[in-house]
């Protein structure tokens, strides 16, 4: 086994918390179970990966089956990277058979033609989605199995999940191969970002919970009797904005779980409003500003700050349309005038 092998396996088999390595390394079938019961398992990690490298070693392990096992550690802990969404388009509305065989030898194929030192890996799950690893080279060194490039597609949808590594050159090369084996036309990045692979296949596939106008509020109950010298109309007062709040959060939000995003980022290209005679710019210039909001769960963030009377019910409605429009990337820009287009730019 080469010694870069034998590196890589060791290093993926640390990242694995322990508890969870024998379960990982039975799904990847490669080592029998005869030789997984002769590794200690409840020793430190660093004695284990050594155990694992010398069963390795005895099957002839190669690059192939290491890269198998990364996607396996990746396809466990989607939430380790960051991945971008991209929707592919058809010139017409004709739909194909998908034919996994033909598409990898396609998308092969296509990377391949361009460069030729490129390592590619698929392995297909139940939900009909394919994970790509790409381990990208130069023409002039080997494929770096440690700087990879991640890819999720489900078949019969035009959506792709795409985590690039830090070598983001080749993002064109990869987009086009995946145009070229899947028989779309085009391909767009939608602007949607976040380390939770499964809310952004929630948003774009429309699986979470969407404000539907069949909520009826109920009366909120008072944890505690109102005092005989309070004042009921205030208290009435307050019951009903409570419940106001409670009705328009469930129209918006639903009332189910949020999907989960990071953050949302809005670049602001607009133009500073002033009365023309005070003349407070020389220049029309446009206000270029920046507004990142981040969280480690921004929607169900979002979605607390009325009840909690941090904000006014409804928020706006560039907080709550990000599931609806799928995106969490937003250029707001002029109506008409300097900046053509919309408010929200696509």
């Amino acid at each position: 086994m080469d010694v870069t092998v034998a590196e890589y396996i060791r290093r993926t088999v640390l990242k694995i918390p322990r508890d969870e390595i024998k379960t990982m390394l039975q799904k990847w079938g490669f080592l029998s179970e005869t030789q997984l019961q002769t590794v200690n398992f409840h020793q430190i990690k660093e004695n284990i990966s050594q155990d694992v490298v010398q069963l390795c070693e005895e099957n002839s392990a190669d690059i192939k089956q290491a890269a198998v096992l990364d996607i396996i550690y990746n396809h466990i802990y989607p939430n380790k990277r960051v991945w971008s969404v991209y929707q592919m388009n058809k010139t017409g509305e004709e739909t194909e058979f998908f034919d996994l065989t033909d598409f990898k030898k396609k998308f092969k194929r296509r990377l391949r033609s361009a460069l030729k030192n490129v390592t590619i890996n698929f392995r297909e799950y139940e939900d009909n989605a394919v994970w790509i690893r790409i381990a990208w080279g130069t023409p002039y060194t080997k494929p770096n199995q440690y700087k990879t490039s991640y890819v999720v597609y489900h078949s019969q949808t035009p959506y792709v999940f795409i985590s690039v590594s830090v070598l983001k050159s080749n993002l064109p090369l990869l987009c086009q191969a995946l145009v070229v084996a899947s028989n779309y036309h085009d391909i767009r990045e939608m602007e949607l970002r976040s380390h939770s692979l499964n809310s952004l296949k929630d948003i774009v596939f429309k699986r979470y919970s969407q404000n539907f106008q069949t909520y009826y509020p109920r009366p909120l109950q008072e944890r505690n009797m109102a005092p005989e010298s309070g004042d009921l109309r205030i208290i009435q007062e307050n019951r009903n904005e409570k419940e106001r709040i409670q009705r328009v959060n469930q129209e918006v939000f639903g009332d189910g779980p949020q999907p989960k995003l990071e953050f949302a980022q809005y670049k602001l290209e607009t133009m500073f409003k002033s009365d023309p005679k005070m003349d407070v710019l020389d220049e029309k210039e446009p206000f270029r500003c920046l507004v990142k909001f981040s969280s480690p769960h921004l929607l169900e963030s979002l979605k607390s700050l009325a009840p909690a009377g941090m904000a006014d019910a409804p928020l706006s409605p560039l907080l709550t349309c990000i599931p609806q429009k799928a995106r969490n990337y937003f250029k707001i820009r002029e109506k008409k005038g300097f900046f053509p287009g919309s408010f929200l730019s696509p």
